[in-house]
Parts: C-alpha cells; sequence; structure tokens
C-alpha cells in the first residue's frame, strides 16, 4: 500500500504537468474505500498533493464507510485540507444490513456519525439505498429520520442495483432472499425523496439532495461535462477539446501490481470521442441536473443548440420530468439524434 500511495502521487504529478492544469478546482479521493489507507498513508498522500502548486481546490472530498473510520483519521482528513466528506451508511436496517453483507450494526453506525458529524459539521454527506431485503416504507422513513439527526448536507439516494457474480445475486437467484417488486422499489425510493424535501433538501440531481449552497461541485463539473483527471487503477479521466468539439478518455487498467509498476498515462486505454459521443454523453449528463442541460455551454461548445439536435424530443418532454425519467427521456433523444 505504501508503494501504491507513492504511484498515485506520482501518477497525479505527471498528468497535471503533462495536460498543462493550471489550476485543480475540485478534488475527490474515492470510488472505494479511502479510509482502508489508514491515517499514516492518507497523510503522506495529502501531504505531497498540497505541495502542487496548482492544487489548491475549493471543494475536497474523501468518501469512507463508516466502519472503517478512526478519530485519527479524520483529523488528517481535516489537516490536510478536505473539507468534505462522503459517508455510505446505505441502511440503518439491521436485517437489511445483513443480507446485503454490510459489517458493523446501526448502533456502531450512529456511534461513528456522530465521530465524523463533529469533524464535517457543514461539509458532511450520506448515501442512503433503498430496495433493499426487508425495506418497507416505514424503514426508508426511518433511515431517513435517523441520518438527518446527524446534520448532513448532503444525501445520495440510490435505489439498489444488484452487481452480476456477487453473492447477493447468488442468494436471489436461489430465493434465500428476496427483493421488493419493481414497483415497490420505486416506491420505496419516492418514499424517502418526499422525506429528504419535506426536511428541506433540494432535489438537484437524479440521486442527489443538497441543502442550500450545499451541492456537490466536483459532480457538477462531471454532470456539465467538463473535464476530469483520474489517477489509480480502473481510474477514467476525459480531456475535452473545446476547439473541435471532441474528446479522449483515458482509462487505467485494474491491475494494480501493473499500476505500481508503471503508473502513467501513456500506459491507460484510450477511448476517442468524437463529436457526435460527445453530445450524446454531455445529454446523458446534462439532463441528470434539474435544471438541464446548460444550453450556452452546448452551443458554445458545439455551434448549435440543443433545441437543434433533438427538437422533436424536447417538445415531446416540454411539460414532463426529465430528471425523474431519464432513461426514457435519452431513449428518445438518442434515437432522434441517429437520424440526424
Amino acid at each position: 500500500m505504501d508503494l501504491y500511495i507513492k504511484s498515485v502521487i506520482e501518477d497525479i504529478k505527471y498528468q497535471l504537468e503533462y495536460f498543462n492544469i493550471d489550476k485543480v478546482i475540485t478534488a475527490y479521493i474515492g470510488g472505494g474505500t479511502p479510509s482502508a489507507l489508514g491515517a499514516q498513508r492518507l497523510r503522506v498522500l495529502l501531504k505531497a498533493l498540497n505541495a502542487i502548486p496548482c492544487f489548491s481546490p475549493v471543494e475536497f472530498s474523501i468518501e469512507a464507510n463508516p466502519e472503517t473510520l478512526t478519530e485519527e483519521f479524520l483529523s488528517v482528513c481535516r489537516k490536510g485540507g478536505i473539507n468534505r466528506i462522503s459517508i455510505g451508511v446505505q441502511t440503518f436496517n439491521e436485517r437489511a444490513r445483513l443480507a446485503v453483507n454490510r459489517i458493523g450494526q446501526a448502533r456502531l453506525i450512529e456511534k461513528q456519525l456522530k465521530l465524523v458529524s463533529k469533524f464535517f459539521s457543514g461539509g458532511f454527506s450520506a448515501d442512503i439505498i433503498t430496495g433493499l431485503p426487508y425495506q418497507n416504507e416505514k424503514s426508508v422513513s426511518e433511515d431517513i429520520k435517523r441520518i438527518l439527526d446527524f446534520n448532513p448536507s448532503h444525501v445520495s439516494l440510490y435505489s439498489l442495483t444488484v452487481e452480476k457474480g456477487t453473492p447477493l445475486e447468488k442468494n436471489i437467484k436461489s430465493g434465500k432472499i428476496l427483493l421488493p417488486d419493481g414497483e415497490t422499489s420505486e416506491f420505496l425510493w419516492l418514499t424517502g425523496r418526499g422525506a429528504l424535501i419535506d426536511a428541506g433538501f433540494d432535489h438537484y440531481e437524479v440521486s442527489n439532495f443538497a441543502l442550500k449552497g450545499k451541492r456537490c461541485l466536483h459532480n457538477i463539473r462531471y454532470w456539465n461535462m467538463d473535464g476530469w483527471l483520474g489517477a489509480g487503477p480502473s481510474a477514467s479521466g476525459t480531456v475535452i477539446n473545446e476547439n473541435d468539439a471532441n474528446a479522449k478518455r483515458f482509462t487505467f487498467a485494474s491491475d494494480l501490481q501493473l499500476y505500481i509498476n508503471s503508473p502513467c498515462v501513456h500506459n491507460a486505454a484510450i477511448e476517442e470521442l468524437d463529436s457526435v459521443a460527445l453530445i450524446r454523453e454531455n445529454l446523458l449528463m446534462g439532463y441528470r441536473l434539474c435544471e438541464g442541460m446548460d444550453g450556452n455551454k452546448f452551443r458554445r461548445r458545439f455551434g448549435r443548440a440543443i433545441e437543434e439536435c433533438i427538437p422533436q424530443t424536447l417538445e415531446r418532454w416540454k411539460e414532463k420530468d426529465i430528471m425523474l425519467f431519464l432513461n426514457s427521456f435519452l431513449i428518445d433523444a438518442f434515437s432522434e439524434l441517429s437520424k440526424t
């Protein structure tokens, strides 16, 4: 793990120089369980990042599982400039946690959240999942109520996605575990959504809710397709050429040893995104936001308005909530794009 940290630092420094980045606006440590690094390794990483002249993000986030958090780890985060933490709570329902192989009992999670709110008051986000085994309307409402007791400023509310090859999928196929049906699962998510809105949270993106001024700036950059760099095994970065309205995506292999041996973006797989592909991704990401696509930015990037690309789709959907039915909207939009 020490070699891994060394490689990540080397990778980040090289990419910032290679892509001529003059300012890092946001940074996010995640896509896994960063708290598994431990406090000392995180301290080394943060010290190295903060020594880079262009590294001064206005928002610096880290993900963590509550079960693996320590006071020392949280202290290192704060002292190292991290000002936002995202905690994977998922649920307080003991049977549901056990069914999806989440360690840690609810009372331990609450103890850890109390610690998190002490270090990250006003900069704390929580993930909640609905559609889990043994969940019902009452338990989802209870999950929201309990998480709000710790004063998060941001909540991500997801419906369960069952990954292939996982123990959960095997248990579902064998009938050992039953999931709510599609209609019930949708109702449970809407129950959580209603509870968050009633508590003053703004539903600003498909799965994300925030108090005023507390939207995740880093993720908004993804949704606005502003371009980003990624470092680490399986990490992906997208560099956009605004002059020609195309992009390159760099994706590292998931092989840890390969990355440690040669943490260089030139070893990443490269995907070329032409103008059509980039338009699709802009629609896919931009309409995740409640405000929809940034029309002015779209016109600057592609030389034409969104309305010129998908006029029939926009006319059909003008009275509908695109964000709540995004997949259906995108099917229509992509179908119309393919005919132009």
